[in-house]
């Protein structure tokens, strides 16, 4: 999110970046992944079959020493590999309460709605505010929704510089905000509409090193809390520039454990990021400085895959150049992906593989890919099974399935069956597509009407000789 680590005048406003590409032309697959302006402080939401970031635009000059961010523009992709600026959706003019500079912001719907969160420059007393913005698609219009900051200087126990909002809302619809830079994060409950706090502001604990710029996202009950970090011990060898710490808690206002490093240090002197999950893949967001032209003001948003370890730990980011492969749904599309957050059983697992790769959030290359883990049921041969449980009951229209073969004990099997509990027994999803049994590629099972459920089971039937395996496996919400 666009901030200086450094105290510093308000931002100059300057003319826009020359010759830029009109909004609205798709940009192939590479990082960064938009090169016809500068974006930069992402946050990431998926909507359906669609992965929007939200930006900042830099336009700062060439050579320029500061910040000059006037708008907000919304990126989109279906395959997280080739992306389309769809131009920008809100400004500063957005909020006539506003001033001139346009920061980090994030968008979370609510009610059929989207709230756009945004720091942003205020006139009155002080620096900056958070102000919100609201639409009812995620492309807009977006509208002031407020009239006035949500957060500024004049809040109780506001941070010391009040930018960078998150905004998480729970499996129990309540919603929490969490902000701040200058090693001052902040954590307060938001009302149902969305726009107004509840109770006093907070400070979170345990979430060591921070500086600026939070994420929070929830995986399998876990609560995670991304953000930005400048110390020296681990994180960067130079100040002036920062890493992405995160930390986990099991109450989403904390405290938090510091668990380590997620991405390190960037080419840009700031770092800011997100995290989210589509198509059954785990993605980062973050902005560097490799665009032509690029540099600490002239910074571009790109994208990279993660993954988790089995304990629920994350691992250290490569940043790359090319960036994802392209993930239309790994063969599943459709809605989300319900596998992460359900508990895995299986009727046997062999003492060296993993129930937890079937569901965390793996993107294989090929059958033979173990880079982030495999189940396998070696040496039981015949009808074995996996199975997922939800606590609620869940509604499923299609499921995909990529098996592991490790051309040793483990084949391909020679066929499977979708099964769902009906409350009594279990009982062949309706009328399903073919189960597939391919190597190297996501065998889709659609069925002829969802399934409401709580357990969906995956009975697999081996090769004569051989054990089974899976290296991921996808249930998508109808």
């Amino acid at each position: 999110m666009s901030r200086r680590r450094w105290p510093a005048a308000l931002c100059v406003l300057v003319t826009a970046v020359a010759a830029v590409a009109a909004a609205g032309t798709p940009a192939q697959a590479a990082n960064p992944i938009i090169t016809s302006i500068y974006t930069a402080d992402p946050a990431p939401l998926v909507v359906g079959d669609t992965m929007y970031i939200y930006a900042g635009r830099d336009e700062a000059p060439a050579g320029g020493a500061d910040f000059a961010m006037r708008e907000w523009h919304v990126l989109s992709s279906t395959d997280a590999a080739t992306w389309t600026d769809q131009g920008a959706k809100a400004n500063i003019g957005t909020f006539r309460w506003a001033g001139a500079d346009a920061w980090a912001g994030e968008v979370e719907p609510r009610n059929g709605r989207y709230y756009w969160y945004t720091s942003v420059n205020g006139n009155g007393a002080g620096w900056m505010d958070i102000g919100v913005a609201v639409g009812d698609s995620p492309l807009g219009p977006f509208t002031d929704a407020k009239g006035g900051p949500l957060i500024s200087d004049s809040t109780p126990n506001s941070s010391g510089l009040d930018i960078d909002p998150t905004v998480f809302v729970d499996d129990d619809g309540q919603a929490y905000l969490y902000w701040g830079g200058y090693w001052g994060p902040r954590a307060v409950r938001l009302a149902a509409n969305m726009i107004d706090t509840v109770g006093p502001v907070v400070t979170p604990q345990g979430l060591t090193d921070y500086w600026e710029a939070p994420w929070m996202f929830k995986r399998n009950g876990l609560y995670y809390m991304m953000y930005a970090a400048n110390d020296t011990d681990g994180c960067v060898s130079d100040s002036n520039y920062a890493c992405q710490r995160y930390a986990t808690a099991t109450n989403p206002m904390g405290p938090w454990t510091h668990r380590g490093v997620v991405l390190g240090q960037v080419s840009s002197t700031t770092n800011h990021a997100g995290i989210v999950e589509f198509n059954g893949q785990w993605y980062i967001v973050y902005h560097n400085a490799n665009a032509p032209g690029g540099g600490n003001f002239r910074r571009s948003v790109a994208v990279d895959r993660l993954y988790f370890n089995a304990d629920g730990t994350i691992r250290p980011v490569v940043q790359t150049t090319t960036g994802p492969p392209p993930n239309p749904g790994g063969g599943g599309g459709g809605g989300t992906n319900l596998a992460p957050s359900a508990s895995a059983s299986t009727s046997y697992v062999s003492s060296w593989e993993s129930l937890s790769a079937i569901n965390n959030g793996g993107a294989p290359a090929d059958s033979r890919d173990r880079s982030n883990l495999a189940y396998g049921n070696w040496p039981q041969q015949g009808v074995q099974w996996i199975e997922y449980q939800w606590p609620t009951a869940k509604s499923i229209n299609k499921s995909s399935v990529y098996w592991f073969d490790d051309d040793q004990g483990i084949d391909l099997p020679a066929s499977c069956q979708l099964q769902y509990w009906n409350g009594s027994r279990y009982v062949p999803v309706p009328v399903p597509s073919d189960c597939g049994v391919a190597g190297d590629t996501a065998n889709v099972t659609t069925f002829t009407s969802a399934i409401t459920t709580t357990r969906l089971r995956m009975q697999i039937t081996s090769r004569s000789g051989f054990s089974t395996g899976v290296l991921e496996w996808k249930a998508f919400a109808a």
